[in-house]
């Protein structure tokens, strides 16, 4: 329920979700562990944190000196007021009332983040196609929270496929939860109050971002279509082998540690294949997702909202993502 309440917030523009501490902790130590300059000199903005409650704030604050940071920006948003901003350097700390309210959007705001290095954040559910692409359009590094239907996006996918932008270390319950305000019901097993915060657990968020990690470049550790077939731990594998769509010149791969490693041709892979995929191993193609997609589809007798899903036996799949071996 708490995933299905995300999703609901996303619609209507309720957006208060707050990242915990250690989430943060945990998706930050993994890219200074890899480059411990990643970032050294560089300025930090953080475009959608109050500096008096965000956690973002907080970990790069206690983290200044530790990543040897040049300059570190914190701004909020006011709903018809004046937004916060919170600066501080290896000189000094300034804690002031912006002259806009915050937006993201607003020309104070722009500026700031024409002069930053990296973006770093949590954004509004409601506002994430257009806050990436305030992101991209400045040509930034940066590190945002989305949720894993973003990767389907036409705004996000093509980034992906070509390399430009990539996953975190992790998705699903690599986010353990979200701090969630008054008045929002804390439903499922792993909602909790911890320390006076409400907080709800999610399965369906990720990281995005362009910044090297390293855990992307390491290859999936596979066995041969042959090894599969005998030895698959998945019945299905088993027993119907890898079945080709009626409409795509692909297979059907519906669990990513069945992919085969020695198979040549186009495969249909779930969507949870980018968050073990190395673009060294594998080449991305397309998706299936209704509406878009880059692999040339025959003509169907289905819906035409289906025209571009997975057909097997006439029966639609799930979506998938399009890849190749790399040779």
């Amino acid at each position: 329920m708490a995933q299905k309440d995300l999703n609901s917030a996303a619609r209507n523009k309720n957006d208060e979700f707050y990242t915990l501490y250690e989430d943060i902790q945990k998706e930050l130590n993994c890219y200074f562990d890899f480059d411990n300059d990643v970032f050294k000199d560089k300025v930090i903005l953080l475009p959608c944190d109050d500096p008096d409650c965000s956690n973002f704030t907080k970990f790069f604050v206690d983290n200044f000196k530790r990543f040897k940071i040049k300059k570190l920006i914190s701004t909020s948003y006011a709903k018809d007021s004046n937004g916060k901003i919170f600066i501080m350097n290896s000189d000094e700390v300034k804690n002031y009332y912006l002259e806009c309210d915050g937006d993201f959007r607003s020309d104070e705001v722009k500026n700031l983040r024409d002069e930053s290095d990296i973006i770093i954040t949590n954004p509004p559910f409601s506002l994430f196609r257009e806050f990436l692409k305030w992101i991209i359009n400045a040509d930034k590094k940066f590190l945002i929270i989305g949720n894993i239907n973003c990767i389907t996006y036409k705004e996000v996918f093509p980034l992906i496929k070509e390399n430009k932008i990539w996953l975190g270390n992790g998705m699903s319950r690599w986010i353990s939860g979200f701090i969630v305000p008054e008045g929002y019901e804390l439903y499922g097993s792993e909602a909790r109050i911890k320390d006076g915060e409400r907080i709800v657990a999610t399965n369906n968020c990720l990281w995005l971002t362009n910044l090297e990690h390293g855990r992307r470049h390491k290859p999936l550790k596979l066995m041969t279509m042959a090894q599969n077939l005998n030895q698959s731990r998945h019945k299905i594998i088993r027993d119907q082998g890898y079945q080709r769509y009626d409409n795509y010149n692909a297979i059907e791969v519906p669990f990513v540690d069945a992919i085969p490693k020695d198979y040549d041709g186009v495969m249909g892979v779930p969507i949870t294949f980018l968050d073990k995929y190395c673009p060294e191993q594998f080449e991305i193609l397309g998706h299936t997702y209704a509406g878009d997609t880059t692999l040339e589809v025959e003509e169907l007798r289905t819906d035409p909202k289906n025209r571009n899903r997975g057909l097997i036996n006439g029966k639609i799949k799930y979506d998938r993502i399009l890849i190749k071996r790399r040779r």
